[in-house]
């Protein structure tokens, strides 16, 4: 099978189109034709080896554990293991690889009981892509932040691939939603749902109206001391990022002094996030955003455009 490879870290053009041994599914794994994977910041960040630590999972001279990316895909079960009973040949589903990555490829295997679920139905599998990490990120910090009791919602990075979704999800629940976002996105916010939308190269949140009940940094850009000083008196301040020793000792603070609470790090792949956000898409309440869409073999140009840091929501790979 076709598939991209990379052997050394660096710039995009270490990725390269090979051809590689088509794998073969365990007793409890699913073979999927690939159709559809998106180029995104976990992916660009493997490759480069940002930051550094990441050569202590993948090989500090070279990749050795991971040598195909994508971190999500949509595609069609071509075959299934002895022992799996949740899936048949011929499913159309979309899912989440986590740390193994390989949708970078015609074939993957996963295991069924992986983030792995049955494609909604009014998707291409180009839009199914779009959807696993993105929303299921988005879903999970709204949960952390009380979302169904929460009024107020601003969001900060609303054109990413996180925010493009927490808009959306934040709105499914109630909230009255703001988006921060540059002046060419301000619109396709808004059509999101975004109750109020502040181009944050003309204004500043921080002086927009009463606090807030979350805000919900999805890119790692926000100031912290004005974030938390807008927050309602149990807010929530979400980070959809790592964070680095100072920002987490910062949050101890802010809870211990104020009541309000600092959530950061990353979310957890499972099928029933993507099961649940299945329902809501069939339902109408959500929908990907996809920036640009490149053949597989177009690796390296789609990787050198989102390492530019500018796409709004989701840059697909059409692999077939």
């Amino acid at each position: 099978m076709k598939a991209i490879v990379y052997e050394r870290y660096g710039p995009p053009n270490v990725l390269q189109l090979r051809e590689v041994a088509k794998p073969v599914p365990k007793d409890d794994e699913i073979l999927i034709k690939v159709y559809a994977a998106t180029a995104a910041a976990g992916d660009w960040r493997l490759r480069k080896a940002d930051p550094f630590l990441v050569r202590l999972f993948n090989g500090l001279r070279r990749p050795k554990r991971i040598k195909i990316l994508g971190f999500e895909l949509a595609g069609v079960v071509e075959s299934t293991g002895s022992g799996v009973t949740q899936f048949k040949p011929g499913d159309a589903v979309y899912a989440a690889c986590g740390m193994d990555f390989g949708a970078y490829a015609e074939y993957k295997c996963m295991p069924e009981n992986g983030c792995v679920a049955l494609k909604p139905t009014n998707m291409t599998f180009e839009e199914a892509a779009a959807v696993p990490v993105g929303a299921y990120t988005a879903l999970q910090f709204l949960r952390k932040g009380n979302i169904q009791n929460s009024r107020r919602v601003l969001v900060y990075g609303a054109s990413g691939s996180v925010g493009t979704n927490a808009v959306q999800l934040a709105k499914h629940f109630g909230a009255e939603v703001t988006g921060v976002c540059s002046t060419s996105n301000v619109e396709l916010v808004r059509s999101l749902g975004a109750d109020r939308v502040i181009d944050y190269t003309k204004e500043k949140f921080e002086n927009d109206g009463p606090a807030y009940d979350i805000i919900f940094d999805t890119v790692g850009k926000s100031p912290f001391k004005a974030c938390v000083e807008r927050l309602t008196p149990t807010g929530f301040y979400l980070r959809a990022v790592h964070m680095s020793p100072l920002p987490v000792v910062r949050g101890l603070w802010v809870k211990l002094t104020s009541g309000k609470n600092v959530i950061g790090g990353t979310s957890k792949e499972n099928a029933e996030d993507l099961m649940y956000l299945k329902g809501l898409i069939e339902a109408g309440k959500l929908r990907s955003v996809i920036d640009r869409s490149y053949p597989l073999e177009q690796a390296s140009e789609a990787h050198y455009y989102v390492e530019q840091g500018h796409k709004i929501g989701n840059v697909v790979l059409i692999v077939r």
